[in-house]
């Protein structure tokens, strides 16, 4: 540990969503931690702002073309810079920070990650696509190396918080509770015509834009549901999915006895960042607290999968394994890309994802090679079909 025990974090994906609210968990707790590593894409402006504030070791910039624009800002302070893909491996294979927050969204944060947990560091895990690629790897690696990876998703880290003091009672399944989305109860004479600044208007959560674009279309669950058999160690027929409107209960867990455990507050993803960053140990906060006063219902139905059929086509993933969640994962990437640039229509996005994976080549036992091929077919043939 740093100085004073103070625990070193790397944010890869800091200028993202999680990554913004995790230096804002950080910047109200400066007793428990320090930033030691930065990274961004693109978003130059807001990297040089927050390391100027935060004074890391280091930051890397993705964008190559803003190298000099970021490293003559950051000169005076002497902080380290980098840029290019590769970069953001150099700086998971440090020695200077205790745990990284991976918040990079998509397959792009699948090697960073990797190699941190190769290197023996704690993994706060907000990058789901990581383990709906490559789980069975990336588990594999942190057993051998026995490194902790917590969940940061409020799902997950509901699942998590739900199954501490537990670990000698079997799990009879776990219930993933989704929000339903800004279209919730609406048919597909409706969705043909959505554009994306509606499918952009979460009405509990503030996401990223592609995040919320998946939960609009379900395939955000279906993806959580990938990432929960791998963080959980379940079989696909342990996990459920209930619509729940007003994302209060984040998540549960049944037990053999019957019994349910749920994690409950409000829709706030700093709570699940901090305790990820804190666990074992809970620390006060001056975040909003629930009023049940004001809560006069908790809802819960089935979701609408003749609809919302981005939730048949993950489950069908979910079962079959293999590269399929790669090939899943990479077509929707593409979709969503497409659909965000107002290339493809709402209802397309599913059409996408479904004729690449009855395109791709199923591999039962993918090595990361294998992987990787499969990421890069699957975005070209889901690109050809959009005439990227």
């Amino acid at each position: 540990m740093a100085e004073g025990n103070k625990k070193r974090i790397a944010i890869f994906g800091s200028t993202g969503s999680i990554g913004t609210q995790a230096l804002e968990v950080i910047g109200a707790n400066p007793d428990l931690f320090e930033v030691e590593i930065l990274t961004a894409q693109t978003n130059d402006k807001l990297l040089i702002e927050q390391a100027l504030k935060h004074q890391p070791n280091a930051v890397v910039i993705g964008d190559e073309k803003k190298y000099d624009t970021v490293k003559s800002a950051l000169a005076p302070k002497n902080i380290k810079v980098f840029a290019g893909p590769s970069a953001l491996e150099e700086v998971a294979d440090f020695d200077t920070y205790d745990m990284m927050l991976a918040g990079i969204v998509g397959f792009a944060g699948l090697t960073p990650t990797l190699k941190a947990v190769e290197k023996g560091k704690a993994i706060a895990l907000a990058n789901k696509e990581t383990l709906v690629v490559a789980g069975d790897i990336v588990m594999q690696k942190a057993l051998e190396k026995r490194v902790p990876i917590i969940p940061v998703d409020s799902e997950h880290s509901a699942i998590f918080q739900c199954l501490v003091g537990e670990t000698r009672n079997k799990i009879e399944k776990v219930i993933l509770t989704a929000s339903g989305g800004p279209f919730l109860g609406k048919k597909p004479n409706f969705l043909v015509n959505v554009k994306k600044d509606h499918a952009l208007q979460h009405p509990n959560w503030n996401m990223g834009a592609k995040i919320t674009i998946d939960s609009a279309t379900l395939m955000n669950k279906g993806l959580e549901m990938i990432e929960a058999k791998w963080l959980f160690n379940l079989l696909p027929n342990q996990i459920q999915v209930v619509i729940h409107p007003q994302s209060i209960v984040h998540s549960m867990v049944q037990f053999e006895d019957g019994s349910i455990k749920a994690q409950m507050g409000l829709p706030d993803m700093k709570l699940p960042i901090q305790y990820a960053l804190t666990f074992p140990y809970r620390v006060a906060n001056g975040n909003s607290r629930t009023n049940f006063k004001k809560i006069s219902t908790l809802n819960f139905e089935e979701p609408d999968i003749k609809t919302f059929r981005n939730l048949v086509l993950a489950t069908f993933a979910l079962e079959k394994g293999g590269n399929l969640p790669c090939v899943l994962n990479a077509a929707n990437e593409i979709a969503v890309w497409a659909f965000l640039n107002n290339r493809i229509g709402f209802l397309d996005m599913t059409a996408v994802v479904e004729k690449t994976m009855e395109k791709i080549s199923y591999i039962e036992k993918p090595n990361l090679s294998e992987y990787f091929e499969s990421d890069g077919e699957a975005r070209n043939f889901a690109a050809s079909l959009i005439n990227l």
